[in-house]
């Protein structure tokens, strides 16, 4: 049996960055634990100081995929990932140039929620975008 997983990404805004890839993935915020009507009534009910309340944001997959979890840091993203995400939209089995158009329409997408074009790798048939989130984390869209 395959052991299950998380990503967890350091930031400074997990709120902010929970939305951007809540909506960058497809995926919901996570909801408050059963018998909770919000997260709010949750910190209360756990006594969770005012100001750690903000700490934590998490976004999971309608289809099951792994959850992904933001945790405030006190420092900034100062180097490249030595891990990143890999959004794959476009269709493999197509001609070349529908899946660039595939590709750049996302990327379109993804810029308008607040991602950033860094770089495009246009290699014949491999053609992918490197960006970055709100916060600087770097991932590809092939």
């Amino acid at each position: 049996m395959a052991t299950s997983f998380q990503v967890t990404f350091d930031c400074a805004n997990p709120a902010m960055l929970a939305n951007f890839w809540a909506d960058a993935l497809h995926y919901q915020l996570q909801p408050p634990p059963e018998g909770f009507e919000s997260w709010e009534q949750f910190a209360d009910a756990n006594n969770i100081p005012e100001e750690k309340r903000g700490d934590i944001g998490a976004i999971i997959d309608p289809d099951g995929g792994p959850r992904v979890l933001f945790l405030r840091v006190p420092e900034s993203k100062t180097v490249k990932n030595r891990a990143h995400l890999d959004l794959n939209v476009s269709d493999w089995s197509g001609t070349t140039e529908s899946r660039r158009q595939e590709v750049d329409s996302e990327v379109q997408r993804l810029i308008g929620l607040g991602a950033s074009r860094l770089n495009v790798m246009d290699e014949g048939r491999d053609y992918w975008v490197v960006m970055a989130d709100p916060e600087g984390n770097e991932f590809c869209v092939q």
